[in-house]
């Protein structure tokens, strides 16, 4: 299964999670972030042209693209 956007490409970055310690050593873990990605299936008639590529199928996408296709 893919792991990015079909539509909006959006993939995976990495990110770090700030410990606030009192000590001159402050390690900061870096750990994956991954985009909310859903089913959804595209409508035939669909109006957006990012989305025209797609249409009539059944898509990866992220949960922005599906907002943007709900309007």
């Amino acid at each position: 299964m893919e792991k990015h956007c079909l539509i909006c490409e959006k993939t995976s970055h990495m990110e770090r999670k700030l410990n606030k310690l009192r000590s001159k050593y402050n390690p900061s873990p870096k750990f994956r972030k991954k985009p909310n990605l859903q089913w959804a299936a595209i409508p035939a008639d669909v109006k957006h042209p990012s989305f025209k590529e797609f249409a009539g199928q059944r898509v990866f996408i992220c949960t922005k693209c599906i907002k943007t296709l709900a309007k």
